[in-house]
């Protein structure tokens, strides 16, 4: 199964930490799974980074790539087409980074790696809770 990481459980995931479920860091270390990280919780990622929101972030942002093709996670860029669908849902949600997901989410149909329970409401397949 193909996983989108919501940038939260990427990078809960990269530093060990237990706020990220037992079931999205089950489906994450599976084999079988291919977990993707987008383009979008890149730049997120770098913007709190920038903003000083997350001080244990130097890790990840030293050598993103670096980081990511140690985990063989694979990556998503941000399409048109994405970029297009995430404009629908601006009245319905404000997180610009948030929205990319969601419509990279449904236009690749990957299941989205994310606590968020308010994107439920725009039709993606979440995986969180069991």
């Amino acid at each position: 199964m193909r996983l989108l990481l919501d940038t939260h459980a990427w990078f809960w995931w990269m530093m060990g930490s237990p706020r990220l479920s037992a079931p999205a860091r089950e489906a994450i270390a599976d084999p079988a799974n291919e977990p993707l990280i987008s383009a979008a919780s890149v730049l997120e990622l770098l913007d709190k980074a920038r903003a000083g929101i997350l001080s244990n972030m130097q890790r990840l942002t030293d050598d993103i790539e670096g980081e990511i093709e140690q985990e063989r996670f694979g990556r998503l860029p941000i399409t048109t087409l994405h970029a297009a669908r995430a404009e629908m849902f601006a009245s319905a949600h404000d997180d610009r980074f948030d929205r990319i997901l969601i419509a990279q989410a449904l236009i690749e149909d990957v299941a989205l790696v994310s606590s968020e329970k308010r994107f439920d409401a725009f039709g993606v397949r979440r995986l969180w809770d069991r």
